[in-house]
């Protein structure tokens, strides 16, 4: 018999606590992630003090110790070390390092070799070096662990979680999590699907599975667990699409003997092989890098169009009276409310309660003014301060009203999907012309095709062409007005 799951994050909800797991989380991230690098550069000077018997560095040592802090940034932050590493085992993780930190020497070797350095440093102290940094990452890690253990035991840094089914795997489920704490994950009950009156010790009943999706809602759930047997398809399908607006990791621990093409999926958490079926595009070192790109492309877009956007405001303000800026609330990262901002292009009316009207062609709430800003998509300007404040992105799927995700989740597959990252400024869609008034369903769900295609194809050249697309051929569209 063995063991796996699946993740299907769609939309979290505002938790009881909401920002207490993600401060722990990225609290113990970011502290593995300096630790890294600074032990790169303690570990060279250490070594430096074992080999002469001295502190003081001369001035080569300092250099190759510069080139391997700088080498350590992109090798580290381009490895697998930075993924979450919640439930899984200690010796895994510390593999994975010594073969990131075995790379990073073998490039500084290649580098040295070829600049001709290699008469400059001693190959003995080169070597100390990296068994310092094998030694010195080893026990950071083993330290991180234990302190993340110890704060999870204490009930922070805690992911909640129902588990689905009855099967003899719910009761190994149960007993592996509750055996270790250190995970964070934390059952607080198990819904039942069909009659099989099979009870699971130590965990509440919930009732029937079809209460699971209202539960996962209200209770703000992290995770569902199915513990059902691969024959139960319709089941798992019936399930899935009763979670379809959730964000809750959703992860499938079904009895595989025999699914050999399966394996190559599993991983451990808590001690169990899992299969992921579903997971954000977007995590570790890729979330890392694109939140890096998202700050310096939006800081340096706001110096370069800073006086425009003065003019820009003045305009406003000419066109009509009310407010330069207009604020709408839009669903953001995990269907959180966020606060989107714009040029106001319209004049000042009153919607109806839970109402949005698309802006039509010939829409005579639009100002003149107010239309050249939609044409050229230069309303759009102050959404790069939402992307300085970590809501939205450069690019990413266009976050759309409130009213309208209600409205197209239900008729949509896959339409919450677009969630699981952050909503960007400009996406694949926009460029490729689904820009504008949504007249037809057809066009909707184009447009999350293309938005499911960047997601499950994102990279740092992705986005810079999909820029560079928007300065050349996305800002005049026939369809934005």
């Amino acid at each position: 018999m063995l063991l796996t799951p699946l993740q299907v994050p769609l939309r979290r909800s505002h938790h009881h606590l909401p920002d207490l797991p993600s401060k722990y989380t990225a609290l113990f991230a970011w502290g593995i992630r300096v630790s890294d690098v600074l032990v790169v550069i303690v570990a060279g000077v250490c070594a430096y003090w074992l080999h002469f018997g001295q502190i003081e560095l001369s001035m080569p040592y300092h250099r190759a110790i510069g080139r391997g802090f700088l080498l350590s940034l992109v090798v580290f932050s381009a490895s697998p070390l930075y993924r979450s590493w919640r439930g899984r085992g200690l010796a895994r993780e510390c593999l994975t390092m010594a073969a990131v930190y075995t790379t990073l020497f073998v490039v500084g070797a290649i580098y040295i070799g070829e600049m001709k350095l290699a008469g400059e440093l001693s190959r003995v102290w080169r070597l100390e070096w990296f068994l310092s940094c094998l030694v010195a990452g080893t026990a950071v890690r083993i330290v991180i662990r234990r302190a993340a253990a110890y704060t999870r035991s204490r009930g922070l840094d805690v992911r909640t979680a129902v588990l689905v089914g009855g099967s003899n795997d719910a009761h190994r489920i149960i007993d592996a999590l509750h055996h270790n704490r250190w995970a964070g994950i934390n059952v607080l009950g198990r819904f039942q699907v069909g009659d099989t009156g099979l009870r699971v010790d130590g965990v509440p009943y919930l009732g029937d599975v079809r209460a699971l999706a209202e539960y996962v809602e209200h209770q703000h759930i992290d995770q569902v667990w199915i513990a059902l047997p691969v024959s139960e398809q319709q089941q798992i399908n019936d399930i899935l699409e009763a979670l379809r607006h959730s964000t809750a990791d959703i992860k499938f621990v079904p009895d595989l003997f025999g699914l050999q093409l399966l394996n190559h999926s599993v991983e451990q958490v808590a001690g169990l092989p899992v299969i992921n079926l579903r997971a954000s595009a977007l995590n570790g070192d890729a979330y890392l890098l694109k939140a890096i790109e998202n700050r310096i492309i939006a800081a340096v877009i706001l110096v370069i169009v800073s006086p425009l956007m003065a003019v820009l405001a003045i305009g406003v303000k000419l066109s009509s009276p009310g407010p330069i800026l207009f604020r709408q609330q839009r669903h953001g990262l995990d269907g959180k409310l966020i606060d989107v901002w714009k040029f106001r292009s319209m004049r000042m009316h009153q919607e109806p309660d839970g109402h949005v009207t698309q802006a039509t062609r010939f829409d005579r709430r639009v100002t003149p003014f107010g239309r050249f800003l939609r044409s050229t998509s230069l309303d759009e300007l102050p959404q790069f301060f939402n992307v300085l404040q970590g809501t939205m992105a450069v690019v990413g799927p266009r976050p759309h009203a409130v009213a309208h995700n209600h409205q197209y989740k239900v008729v949509v597959q896959d339409y919450m999907q677009r969630h699981r990252i952050k909503p960007g400024i400009t996406g694949w869609a926009q460029v490729n012309g689904l820009r504008g008034e949504i007249d037809d369903i057809d066009k909707m769900k184009a447009r999350v095709q293309y938005d499911l295609y960047y997601m499950q194809n994102w990279s740092l050249l992705f986005d810079l062409r999909i820029i560079a697309m928007t300065v050349f051929k996305g800002f005049f569209g026939r369809n934005a007005y």
